[in-house]
This record gives C-alpha cells, structure tokens and sequence, in this order.
C-alpha cells in the first residue's frame, strides 16, 4: 500500500534522526498536525520526548513575541489611529467600519511581504495626486478631502502599529514582520532546535525569509508535498510557487526539492460530473457514498468529501446516508446560519427601521413568525402573538407601537419585555435585552433537550459578551446602527465547531483543510470558476498595477494556489469524483472550472477521465382541466346559494372560469387578508361608492341643481376621509402613495360631479335610487328549488322622463363591453361580462318596478368624458349609433331572460360539472 505524504516525511525523519525530542515541525495547518500526531504515534516503536508540532501561525506568534488581536480589537483601533491621524472631519466608526476591513487586509498583505509601508504609501498618494492633476481648474473641497486621505495612510499605518506594539498586540501581517525580524536572536537561543517544514506552497515573503534564514544557518529541513507531473512543468499553475522557490532560493539550488513523488503517474480513475444547481450535486454526494458504503463497507475511513463550496455543508449533513458510518466534520459551520442569528437579526432590524409612528408591521410579523418566540410564551399557537397578528390585519395597521400592542392586542408583558422594549436605540438596553433573550431561551431548549439550539445558543451568549465588553472598552459605540455592524462583523469570524474523532471515518471539510492529507477517494464539490478558482475579486485599495510593482499578490497568484490544492488533492489519490454545477449562475459559480477543463484537455498518464452529466428523472406533471362532479353534497350547497340569489358577480364568475366560480361561490375561499399600505383596487372602488353614497344621498327623489352639487363638491374632502376610515383601517393618508390615492379618488369625484353640473344645467335628471338592495326571483321549471337573483344597484334615475340603471366603475370600460350582437354571447364570452350586470340589474329592478322602457349604462371614471356607456344591441360590429338600440324593454329582458335561465340550469344541473376553461 502507498504511503501517504505525512508518512513519508515521518520515514525519513526518523531514518536520518534517532532521537526527535529537539525536533520542530511546523505544517500549514493544525488539522495537519493532527494526523502527523498520530503517524508519529504509530511509527515510533519506543518511548521518546515528543517533538513540538505547529501550525505556521503558531510558530510564527512565538517567533514574534506578539500576541494576536482580535479582528475587533483590531477595527478599534485602526479607527482611534485614523481618527489621531485625520486633520479634518472624520466619519464616523459606522461609515469607517465599511472601508477599515478593507485597510486592515492592505496592511496585513503590506507586512507579510516586507514592503517598505513608506515608499508604497508615498507611491501611492503620487498616483492619487496625478490622477486628479490640472492645469486650470481647483480642486474640489472633494477632491481636496480625498487626497487628504491618501497622504495621511502613512500616518495611520505607524500611529496603528505603535497602539498595537504598546500593548503587546499585533495583526498577521505585523506577527510576521516582527518574527523575521527576530528570527535570528531566536536561532541563537534555541540553538539545538531543527526546524522542518512540512508541505507548504505559497509562501509570503516573511515565511520565506524566515525558512531561508533557518536553511541556510543549517537549522531546518524542508518537505515540498508536490508531483513532478506539475512541478517539471514550466507552464503548470499548480507549480508555480514551487518552481519559482527552486528558482530563487540559493539553498534550493544546491539541494533537490526533498519530498517529490511521482504519485501522478499510478493508475486513476477520475469522472467529472455535471450536475444541476447546488442542492442536486448534495443529493448526488450522497448517492456516491452510499456506493463506496457498498463497495468498500464503512467506515468510509480513506474518503473525503471536500466542499468547494462551504455553504454546501448544512445540506451536505442532512442528504448523508446513515450507512456511511462515522463522520468527521473539519469545518465549523457558519454561526450566522443557525435559527438564532436569524431570531437577533430580525430583532436588530426591527428596532434600527423603528420611527416615529412605531415598528414597521412587516418587521412584527416577520420577528413574530420566527419559531424561537413561540417559545416564549405557553399556548400553541402562541396567543400572544396571535392576538398581534389579528390586529395588524383587522385595523390594517402599517405601524405599531408599544401601546397599541400592550392596550389594543393585549401583548403579554414577557413578550413585550424582552422582544418590544423601549429605549432601544441605546447599545447598552438593547444588549441587556439580548442576554435576557438568551436566559428565557435557554431554560426552554434545556427543559426540551434541544442540545444542537443550546450550542447556537452559547455562540451567542459568547459573541454578546465580547460586544458588552467592547462597549465599556471604545467609546466609538454610541448607538444602534454601530452595535449592528460590530456584530455583523463579529458573527461573519463565528462558527459552531462540531466534536468528533479526526483520524476515523468519512472526512468531511474545506478546500484549505485538505492540506498535506491523502485520500484514496476524493469527492469534490462546487469546481466552477468563480468557485475553484475564485475569480479576480480585488477586495483592496491598491491598485492592481501597484500591488505588481512591490510584489504584494493579486488574483494570479491565487489562482496559482487554488490550481495547486486541486492538482495536490488528487495526487495520491486512485478514485475521484469532480461535481460541478451545470447550470452557470452569477451568484453559485459561473461554468466548469479551467482545472476540468485543464484535466480533459491533458489528462495525466494512466489515468482514465470520464465525463458525465447526472440529472434528475423528470416526470412532467401533464396539467389536466380540473372537473368537479356536483354529488349530493355538493346539489345541496347550491341549492342554498340559489335560495339566498346568486349575485352578478358570481354569474360572471362562472362565464370567467366555472372553477373560480366553485372556489369563491361554492367553497367560499377568500382572498388571503393581507395589510395594504397602498389602497387596492378593491377598497378603492368601496370608497367611491361609498363617498358617491354620502354626496348624493340629500338629492334622493330630487333633481339635481347646478348650485346644490356645487355645495356638495366642497363636501367632498371630508366625505373621502369618512369612507377612507371605514374601509381601511388606522393608515396614515397624509404621506406617500395613500396621499396621493386620496387625491386622485378627490379628482374622480370633483370631476364627476362638474360633469353633473353641466348635465343638470340642460337636463332634468332626478335621482330614485342610491345603492339599492334587489332579490327577485328567477322561474326555471327544470330546477327543483327556488332560484333568487340578487344585486345592489348603484344608481337608479331619471334623465328626461328616461329610467337608467347606473353602474360605477373605477377600472377601465367601453362600449366594447356593453354593446351585444348574438345573445349567446352573453352567456359565453367574457368580454360581455359588463353588459350581463347591467342587464341583470335591469331585469331585477323590472321585476320590482314593471317599465315599459328604461336605459343601463356604466360611468366609468377613468374614462369620464365618455360620460354614459350605455348597454345596446345592434345587428353587426360596424353598426352606427343610429342603429344601435339602447332601450331595454320586455322583448330585451325577455331574450336575456332566456339567457340567464340557460346559465343557470348549467350550474344547478347535477350532472354538468363545474369544468376548469382551459386558457
């Protein structure tokens, strides 16, 4: 069996040095460490003082003398440095915190490589400086603010590093620098101690003078964990770093790269896998697992699924097979994922969008829909929250405060307390209650034995903490927008690590995490670009042309390092599954990574490289019309419909669609009840019949005057507001979108009654009737029970001795919809849905009050100046008005009347079912 590289590096150590107790090994990561930890255990045959292991970063902070700071810690005080730096205004912690994380990585990147800080800072203001150079024209107090910026980085960057080394405190990039510069008091004080370096590749240029340093005073050995397959190479990317090591270190060029293995050219077998969208590659992993489950038996303890991907890993977890045996997590998942950031983030939001007029309800709803706070209250559903709930939505409210929750919902005082509370725009109320939050929640998850929420729990019992003792650390604090963005930033750092044996079973882990271990069995995940590799994201405020200048690192060389995990990972290994996602998305990863592309262009010797794609078995759901046989049941339930009259709507419903006529009709299903903020169609409507009601009531069995509607149009304000408060609820009409709607419903009816005014000047027109009640009878001889037709007239008057029957629309209308040819289309054809209501209203108002002659027509307001849109017949589309008849008499009701007897023998036949229209 092949040894691993680990393996390797631990034969040769302990061939060439007999005792190890003055041994160091550095690797790049702990998770290394750990399994070197155990080769040693397992290769040592007798008992000897155990060598030192450390990670790089280890190594390097106690090389250093520095401790690490925190990022926090770090934030604050580059801001202290840029605020004793700044001559000027300075922003704010909250604005700096949005471009400091940007000036923390500059200077880390500028320490890791040795940069003169001065001269690149210099460089760079020069740059700045040219850019906005001219010959005529000022600068700007802009401009001028700008440039200010760039001349004092210097400034800031020494200010910060003196804070930081008064206090014993520094970020990587100063760690770094301080341990080259003391690595050689640091070689003579440990001077027994060898030095090997295990497995590392892209290297700044601190670690490489450091290595460099210990090589060439004869205090360290090196182990390159890497194939000549792509070292040898000159255009290889995976080798670049290796290649360019060899190339400019003197030690290099008098020794051979120690730990090469040419492991590229035993027989492998690689499939490169398309699959769709991210949750499919998830669904496939674990198919694949359960075939190595099968074909291998568990525990799968030489296979690794790596996710390229990280996020992949909550999905990952819950798509396992249990046959897969024992698991090891080596990744922490994301604390910022788990329900309880959910549960504090919708908390911070609701309080930071709070106003004068209270907390916006969408934020109530949302915070009061989480799980965690039914929690907080006995009773299922909780009635506390219930009770908002039925309030927001009774009184349409779109803000609340505490009062109406605590007087008109009736909101526990608990609930109140600790998710309502006031005061808390201040940093230090707001905290109090979170970790009053936390208590409540916690003796709930215990009683309950919810461990997995216990742990999330304590992530954010610890990352509160830090944040209070922030608070009585920097004074740069001082609200709740800053608090916000403090921890975000802290929760973005999070993490729930997961507990388990690290040397056994299936591993499961990142890209970075693989380093210097090997796998018979590779699965890697998410290899698109913009994934594997990353991509040019240039996250920094120097540019790309200045980074080259002085050597810092850019895109390129990360691309190189990317390229080199992927190549080291499947070195060693003899079966791998590449999955990448097939369907190219901007936001999961664009097309197949190069590395595929690199892998299928040149496969390497012996090694078979398949190419396939796995898609899902698709079994299209054929949409049939729906057909609703009418049982006993069902006869019985339309029976009562036709005994309480079915209205004009409903009728028109079923032309529509006879399944909207049995969902809403029949099995009376509502629209959902949602707040409005802005008025809908339908409320609209309501308050202009509404408004119209109330202006023209005094005129009942009067005619209309000029001056007398010209006295009811200055009651027209008043009358909107009447009918706004009883159809929509506690909004507020004085701003936005419902001012506006205010003022366009005020328009209609101004201009409305303008256009009355003139029509009464040169006709008599006296109003009968305002929003009548009907019910009539209908006689059909085939249904066996009564059938009633009901409906609510709008308007009925008298216009020159001529009855009309007036219908209000506040949509759109024409004569299109009025005007009939065949009357078979009545009952048939949508479009004739307007002219059926008015010949219903006609028919019932006829069946009350016999007439020889009367009109039907419809106002509709968008389209005022049609004025009257009156229902006719005529005898082609290109009749003119001459030939169109207007007066609806016996013979008119009579042929709709044998219409309507048609439609609704339809609906109460029990053997028609009510059949979807097929669009």
């Amino acid at each position: 069996m092949h040894k691993s590289f680990l393996e390797e590096v631990v034969a040769k150590t302990l061939e060439k040095h007999s005792s190890l107790s003055d041994i160091v090994f550095i690797l790049p990561s702990k998770r290394a460490g750990s399994y070197l930890r155990d080769i040693l255990r397992k290769s040592v045959r007798k008992t000897i003082f155990a060598p030192r292991i450390y990670s790089i970063e280890e190594f390097i902070e106690e090389l250093s003398g520095l401790r690490y700071a925190t990022n926090t810690q770090l934030l604050f005080e580059l801001y202290s440095s840029y605020r004793e730096a700044q001559t000027g205004e300075y922003e704010s912690f909250f604005q700096f915190s949005k471009w400091g994380q940007l000036l923390l990585q500059d200077f880390n990147e500028i320490d890791r490589y040795l940069v003169p800080a001065s001269d690149l800072f210099s460089y760079l203001s020069s740059a700045r400086e040219i850019e906005h150079w001219s010959v005529s024209e000022g600068q700007t107090p802009m401009i001028k603010n700008y440039l200010r910026f760039w001349n004092q980085l210097q400034d800031i960057y020494t200010i910060f590093h003196t804070r930081l080394q008064r206090q014993g405190l520094g970020y990587q990039g100063m760690v770094y620098r301080a341990a080259c510069e003391k690595v050689e008091s640091h070689a003579e004080g440990s001077a027994s101690d060898l030095h090997i370096f295990i497995g590392f590749n892209a290297l700044n240029k601190a670690e490489s003078d450091i290595i460099q340093y210990l090589l060439r005073e004869d205090r360290a050995e090196i182990f390159w964990d890497a194939d000549p397959y792509f070292v040898d190479d000159p255009l290889h990317e995976a080798g670049y770093f290796i290649r360019s090591h060899s190339q400019k270190w003197p030690y290099l060029k008098e020794f051979p790269l120690q730990g090469l293995q040419d492991n590229f050219s035993r027989q492998k077998h690689i499939s490169v896998i398309g699959v769709p969208k991210n949750v499919s590659q998830v669904k496939y992993v674990s198919r694949l697992l359960q075939q190595e489950a099968d074909t291998q038996g568990s525990p799968l303890s030489k296979t690794a699924v790596v996710l390229g991907d990280e996020g992949l890993l909550n999905p990952l977890v819950h798509a396992l097979p249990d046959t897969v045996g024992p698991i090891n997590i080596t990744m922490g998942y994301p604390l910022r994922k788990t329900p309880v950031a959910g549960l504090f983030n919708q908390l911070f939001t609701l309080h930071l969008d709070q106003v004068s007029l209270g907390w916006y309800y969408k934020n109530v709803l949302a915070l009061l829909s989480h799980p965690y706070v039914a929690l907080l209250q006995p009773g299922e559903p909780s009635p506390g929250t219930l009770r908002i709930q039925q309030l927001i939505k009774e009184r349409n409210l779109s803000f609340l405060n505490r009062e109406k929750l605590a007087k008109e919902a009736d909101a526990p005082e608990e609930l109140l307390s600790l998710l309502f509370f006031e005061d808390s725009k201040d940093p230090r109320i707001f905290l109090d209650k979170c970790s009053e939050l936390i208590g409540t929640l916690k003796d709930h998850f215990q009683r309950q034995e919810q461990f997995l929420a216990l742990e999330h729990l304590y992530g954010f019992y610890t990352l509160f903490n830090e944040l209070e003792s922030h608070l009585e650390t920097y004074s740069e604090i001082t609200d709740l927008r800053t608090l916000e963005s403090l921890y975000r930033t802290l929760l973005e750092s999070e993490t729930v690590d997961f507990r388990g044996e690290p040397l056994e079973g299936l591993q499961v882990m990142g890209m970075l995490e693989s380093r210097n271990l090997d796998f018979d069995t590779v699965i890697l995940t998410s290899v698109n670009e913009g994934i594997l590799p990353s991509g040019k994201a240039h996250n920094s405020l120097i540019p790309f042309d200045i980074k080259r200048a002085f050597g810092l690192p850019t895109y390129k060389e990360k691309d190189a390092v990317y390229s080199y995990h992927f190549y080291r990972l499947l070195q060693r290994a003899s079966k791998v599954y590449l999955l990448y996602n097939s369907v190219p998305d901007s936001l999961e990863g664009g097309e197949k990574s190069r590395l595929i592309s690199q892998l299928l262009s040149d496969p390497p010797p012996n090694t078979v490289v398949e190419e396939q794609f796995a898609s899902p078995e698709i079994h299209p759901d054929l949409h049939l019309p729906v057909s609703i046989t009418k049982d006993a049941q069902l006869s019985q339930r339309i029976s009562e419909i036709a005994a309480k009259g079915f209205s004009p709507t409903a009728l028109t419903n079923y032309i529509r669609d006879p399944l909207t006529f049995y969902k809403k009709s029949i099995l009376r299903i509502q629209d959902l009840q949602e707040v409005e903020e802005t008025v809908s169609a339908s409320v609209f409507g309501t308050i202009v019949h509404d408004s119209l009601e109330a202006l023209y009531t005094p005129f009942l069995g009067k005619y209309l005057e000029a001056e007398a509607l010209d006295k009811a149009k200055a009651g027209i304000d008043q009358t909107v507001r009447d009918a706004y408060a009883r159809n929509y609820g506690d909004v507020d009409i004085s701003q936005g979108q419902n001012l506006i709607v205010f003022h366009v419903i005020k328009r209609y009816l101004e201009r409305f009654i303008t256009m009355e005014m003139k029509e009464s000047e040169r006709h008599k027109i006296k109003i009968l009737g305002l929003e009548k009640d009907m019910k009539v009878p209908v006689n059909i001889p085939e249904i066996p029970f009564p059938v009633f037709l009901r409906g609510q007239i709008d308007r009925i008057d008298e216009y020159d001795g001529v009855l009309r029957i007036i219908d209000y629309k506040t949509g759109q209308a024409n004569s299109g919809n009025t005007e009939l040819i065949e009357w078979e289309d009545l009952v048939t054809e949508e479009k004739y849905n307007k002219a059926f209501q008015l010949l219903a209203y006609a028919y019932m108002y006829h069946k009350e009050n016999p007439t020889s002659g009367m009109e039907a027509g419809i106002i509709a307001f968008k389209s005022l100046n049609s004025g009257l849109i009156r229902f006719a017949t005529k005898t082609s589309t290109r009749a003119s008005a001459k030939d169109k008849e207007f007066t609806i008499n016996g013979e008119t009701l009579k042929s709709f009347e044998e219409q309507l007897s048609r439609l609704l023998r339809e609906i109460c036949d029990p053997g028609t079912p009510f059949s979807e229209k097929s669009a």
